[in-house]
């Protein structure tokens, strides 16, 4: 066990959207916190808030009609929602970076690829150390280089719609990882790509991230992914962070029915029927429902789920889950053991 600060600290994050009959209440009290270098997932089905989060830490949710009523997201111990715009400049430039969903909605069609990634290496460089064209250039290339993209400099030239959804991807990779940042937020980054390609991108962004001791946030849907590229899993539901845990442990062990209910949904090739999944779909966030917001789907519920919001209970060491069903098994949590700086080994 070591003493060290967090990187990126999210405290009792809301956010809200203000939308036609009413507010969309997206984010509920979200806790998230992850240290240097550290590979940790965010899996939840669509539409549970994921990528909201993650545009928050960014800030660039459009506001109106997102708001943020409570809540702080601290990155190297200063609070971004607090920022002004020069530092969230440098952060946004050299701190976090973001791989989007689709890359073809991520380029800009009537741009070539190297005005987009020179521009923003250029707008990433050091405050009072401009880079010169020469030096601008070189680092776009070997950032194509980096992603295995071969004749860079004829890339450079072209635009997104004459590249293959793959190599589309790849430039975005790069594009995030030319800045140097200490976090990396890869956004379903294989999610348009057939499954060759998206193998051979998710082995390449693991393979730099790792040479570069970046530290990553990967969402995605496919849990064989998770396991094999995370140190730390974050099941995010309507909202809610409901189970945190290693990876290895997770999977060994998933206590909250939620997750029990992802798990049980992948086809295993050793047979075994077809899975029967989770019934029902997440709440309208208009009208959430009171309490645990999984209770309308879950198998166990109980009265007290109904009416009360579950607090994250400790129950095996770094394993957390928000349920009322391990009151009597852990301490209420609400991820203290990490926040006070207290890094286990994944």
């Amino acid at each position: 066990m070591a003493t060290v600060p967090p990187l990126l600290d999210i405290k009792d994050l809301y956010v809200q959207f203000s939308v036609y009959g009413g507010q969309l209440k997206v984010l509920d009290g979200v806790n998230f916190i992850m240290y240097a270098g550290e590979k940790v997932g965010l899996v939840g089905e669509t539409g549970c808030g994921k990528t909201t989060m993650m545009k928050a830490i960014l800030r660039v949710l459009p506001t109106p009609p997102a708001h943020i009523p409570r809540g702080e997201i601290y990155f190297k111990g200063q609070d971004i929602l607090k920022m002004s715009a020069d530092d969230l400049k440098r952060v946004r430039g050299r701190g976090i970076s973001m791989i989007f969903q689709d890359p073809t909605a991520a380029l800009n069609p009537v741009f070539s690829i190297g005005e987009q990634l020179e521009a923003v290496i250029h707008y990433s460089a050091p405050q009072g150390r401009p880079l010169s064209r020469q030096e601008v250039h070189q680092r776009a290339v070997t950032s194509l280089q980096e992603v295995a993209l071969a004749d860079a400099e004829r890339l450079l030239r072209s635009y997104p719609i004459q590249l293959s959804g793959g190599m589309r991807q790849r430039v975005c990779i790069g594009m995030a990882l030319a800045t140097g940042p200490e976090v990396l937020i890869a956004d379903e980054p294989g999610t348009s790509l057939d499954v060759t390609i998206q193998d051979q991108v998710l082995r390449l962004l693991k393979k730099l991230v790792e040479e570069k001791n970046t530290a990553i946030i990967l969402i995605t849907h496919t849990l064989g992914i998770v396991r094999e590229m995370t140190d730390r899993v974050y099941v995010m539901y309507a909202g809610n962070i409901v189970e945190v845990a290693a990876t290895e442990k997770l999977f060994a062990r998933p206590l909250h029915p939620y997750t029990q209910g992802l798990i049980s949904t992948v086809p295993r090739l050793t047979g075994g029927g077809i899975a029967s999944g989770i019934p029902g779909r997440i709440p309208d966030y208009r009208n959430p429902p009171a309490g645990c917001r999984f209770h309308p789907r879950c198998p166990y519920v109980m009265d007290i789920c109904r009416t009360e919001k579950p607090p994250a209970y400790q129950v095996d060491g770094d394993h957390e889950v928000a349920c009322f069903l391990y009151r009597d098994q852990g301490s209420s949590a609400q991820l203290r053991s990490l926040r006070q700086g207290v890094k286990g080994t994944p």
